[in-house]
């Protein structure tokens, strides 16, 4: 069994996957081919906004983002503790520092009354400006936007929606990567949408900030590719990755995308009452990039990936260890204090293996063995 089949994928993609790559490869352009340009086209009408500029991969993106507000030493950006490391590493590769906030214990998004104390925390403190928010949208849930929005608004801060696992989400008929100032996501393999490779895009109504972030991809480039009127980076998504995309965007918006739900539904229906299944908020919806189940404690989620592995199901922890305590970040100074929800599910989240193309006899064989577990 595969945690995420993307064999299945393919099979079912074939003819039409086969037909895009064979398109580049007669054609030889590789980099920003027209696929890029008809990709980028299609997903800012799909997502909603007025501009989408794609680039090389998802922690690239957040970067850009945050060099196009020119944020920088001495600004402080608010990230969730309980998150994929790139989420914070982009705030200090720009010299800017990471401040981290709890999260909510059914969602696993970026809490609210936490986001407030830590944005009051650093006022109080003094030694840094409050400047923006990254907020995440984990395991394809968008976070709480209608709150954050309010937040962001007391205190003028800026927001990075990072769908680098929700594209496809949604808040009522409003899609992911819609609802901050700039959104970020990620085409890496394992995503919701994803490529054969690295890949990442860039979405935002503003068109300032969007001709910054084509600049910055390139080079810093100014009018031709040797103009270079500002320091920026290599971030280009090839051609090649934009046409696996192409290949899989419409099978992912009509069919994938219906196909996880179903298949979520089918989970928890299995699993109620014997272990916390996820929580979808009221009008809220997912694009299911984990399913991601918790247990009572540490040696039950640890004893139950054992007995997964032996019955040959995968299965992965997503996160082993929060943000506030990894080792890049030591000489940030946190209070461990101000996480207790992070530390608690660091320590009780597993993933169980989930793709739109799993089977019925796969759902139940998944459920069974977490079922006979914890029935011990």
């Amino acid at each position: 069994m595969e945690f995420r089949d993307l064999k299945r994928q393919y099979q079912y993609l074939k003819s039409e996957m086969d037909m895009a790559l064979q398109e580049v490869i007669e054609n030889t352009n590789f980099i920003h081919g027209r696929q890029v340009a008809e990709l980028e086209k299609q997903l800012a009408e799909y997502v909603g906004t007025k501009h989408c500029i794609a680039c090389a991969n998802g922690t690239d993106a957040l970067q850009l983002a945050l060099m196009t507000w020119n944020i920088g030493q001495g600004d402080a950006v608010f990230v969730p503790d309980f998150t994929f490391f790139s989420s914070g590493e982009v705030v200090s590769a720009v010299g800017a520092v990471p401040v981290f906030v709890d999260v909510d214990p059914d969602t696993c998004n970026i809490d609210m009354d936490s986001l407030e104390h830590m944005i009051e925390k650093t006022i109080e403190k003094g030694a840094l400006t409050p400047k923006a928010i990254i907020a995440v949208d984990l395991f394809g849930q968008p976070a709480d936007y209608v709150k954050i929005k309010k937040i962001a608004e007391k205190y003028q801060l800026l927001i990075l929606e990072d769908a680098a696992q929700g594209f496809g989400g949604k808040i009522g008929e409003e899609k992911a990567c819609s609802f901050g100032s700039i959104a970020t996501t990620s085409f890496f393999p394992a995503k919701p949408l994803g490529c054969y490779g690295d890949g990442g895009a860039i979405f935002t109504n503003n068109d300032e900030w969007a001709d910054l972030l084509k600049s910055y991809r390139i080079h810093g480039k100014g009018s031709s590719k040797y103009d270079n009127i500002r320091i920026g980076m290599n971030s280009r998504l090839d051609t090649l990755q934009a046409a696996v995309l192409l290949a899989k965007f419409p099978v992912f918006a009509e069919k994938e995308l219906i196909w996880e739900q179903e298949i979520a539904a089918r989970y928890t229906e299995l699993l109620k009452g014997i272990v916390k299944t996820p929580v979808v908020k009221e009008s809220f919806y997912s694009s299911w990039a984990q399913y991601t189940i918790q247990l009572p404690d540490k040696n039950h989620r640890d004893g139950l990936q054992e007995y997964l592995k032996k019955q040959g199901i995968p299965s992965a922890v997503y996160y082993q260890k929060p943000m506030h305590r990894q080792r890049a970040f030591d000489n940030c100074f946190y209070d461990d204090d101000d996480y207790p929800v992070t530390n608690r599910l660091s320590e009780i989240v597993l993933s169980l293996p989930f793709h739109p193309y799993m089977k019925e006899e796969e759902i139940r064989l998944v459920a069974g063995a977490v079922g006979r577990y914890m029935g011990r």
